[in-house]
């Protein structure tokens, strides 16, 4: 086989077998497969498609490019995967809170991407923490607490993280069949024996139409339910943040209010409903009803809580995180209220605009190899529909300097719209794709 051949059948539509997705994926990985063809492949594949069949084997190929992690455990191993939000801290509700279900979670997880935040970067706010584990440190974590949120090693779909970057600068990101296998090949290797996904849509997902977000729901659950992974996914709403916080120590402390019983709302909503899925498909519940109870009882009761701190710890957090947490999470200097110019209901809200106000505070990456403050970002955003007088706050800056949190404070209020009539609101979840 040779990169040329393979390339010539995807642009002429033969297709590929088994063998040579392998070949390919393998040669992305020990560099026998060039940028040029690297390029070459994505653009063919987002031109041409790969087909069902295709698009499980190039996920397979990729995952087997490196290691597979297996795991000896009495219990399920679960997890779960978001396709980006603004405030979206799902990951460090839901982790501990299946591991208080029955479950081991050994969750590999991403830096933020564009303008929407990442759960590594969300986990690093906490002093001392540390996401970069090697296999032996991650199966020790896991097996001390039940679940861990750790970045891949390079180990890990070496295959992927050399096509992501080749997609990026070369136009092919938006190719269904190299985001599924892209996602699904780092979850895979994992070792997993079910997986949730949250398909975020609207005005702060990446996937904006419910329509968009349905097509690649409906790929990644056939693809993982194919690879031998049961999937379910959940289509939820992004027309706002899910929490009612920006930013990486922001969403830490939302986190924890919700895990100690001090907030609930949307975040504890969206987060039980994927709960219950997983619990469901992994057969430690009945059915998605009787798995959402089971998660709303371990967050009431305060087992997920314990989960989290033992995981935090584990990691090289402090040791009584879960207590004392409001007071260790960095703070900005600068805080600024963002009042409302007019009375009337909140109407919109551009969710992209509002992560790029985060990122442009420092709370997210510009360029690959910035440094990311862990302090910045919103807090205290009004929801949807909600009636605001003039001059009534409608979301907090916290910033490190002043003329930032001037700008941020334009961007809000660009990116907030006030009208005289309440908004028809949009449902929490759109919609359900299973097997």
């Amino acid at each position: 086989m040779d990169a040329r051949r393979i390339i010539t059948k995807l642009r002429d539509r033969e297709g590929l077998s088994r063998d040579e997705f392998d070949w390919f994926a393998q040669g992305l990985a020990d560099g026998r497969v060039s940028d040029a063809q690297a390029g070459a492949f994505a653009m063919a594949a987002l031109l041409n498609g790969l087909g069902d069949a295709g698009r499980v084997a190039l996920t397979l190929a990729m995952r087997d490019s490196g290691a597979v992690l297996a795991w000896d455990l009495d219990r399920p191993v679960l997890d779960k995967h978001s396709t980006g939000g603004v405030g979206d801290c799902v990951s460090l509700i839901l982790a501990p809170a299946l591991v208080a279900c029955g479950a081991y979670v050994p969750m590999i997880s991403g830096r933020g991407l564009g303008h929407t935040g990442g759960t590594l970067d969300k986990m690093e706010a906490i002093p001392g923490l540390r996401t970069d584990l090697d296999e032996a440190r991650l199966r020790a974590v896991v097996g001390q607490a039940g679940c861990a949120i750790v970045s891949a090693t390079a180990a890990i779909a070496p295959a992927d993280r050399r096509l992501y970057a080749i997609r990026d600068v070369t136009g092919t990101v938006e190719s269904l069949d190299l985001i599924t296998a892209s996602i699904l090949s780092k979850k895979l290797a994992a070792g997993l024996q079910g997986l949730v996904l949250d398909v975020k849509t609207g005005s702060g997902a990446f996937m904006t139409t419910p329509e968009a977000a349905q097509a690649l729901a409906r790929a990644l659950v056939e693809t993982a339910n194919s690879a031998g992974c049961p999937t379910t996914a959940l289509i939820t709403d992004m027309n706002q943040p899910l929490a009612p916080d920006l930013g990486n120590a922001l969403e830490v402390a939302a986190s924890l209010r919700v895990l100690t019983g001090q907030a609930g709302g949307r975040l504890l909503e969206v987060t039980v409903a994927l709960g219950g899925a997983v619990l469901a498909g992994a057969g430690l519940a009945a059915d998605e009803a009787a798995g959402a109870a089971m998660v709303r009882a371990c967050i009431g009761d305060g087992r997920a809580a314990e989960c989290f701190g033992r995981m935090v710890s584990a990691q090289g957090g402090p040791v009584r995180f879960v207590e004392n947490g409001a007071r260790m999470l960095p703070e900005a200097p600068v805080i600024h209220e963002v009042k409302a110019p007019r009375a009337g209901y909140i109407a919109a809200m551009d969710g992209h605009a509002l992560g790029l106000c985060v990122v442009e505070l420092g709370g997210g990456r510009q360029v690959e190899g910035d440094r990311v403050d862990p302090a910045v970002g919103l807090s205290d955003m009004v929801e949807l529909g909600a009636w605001v007088e003039s001059g009534q706050p409608v979301a907090r800056i916290h910033a490190a300097r002043p003329d930032a949190a001037e700008r941020a404070m334009r961007a809000v209020l660009a990116a907030v719209s006030i009208a005289d009539t309440a908004p028809e609101l949009p449902p929490l979840i759109h919609g359900r794709v299973a097997s």
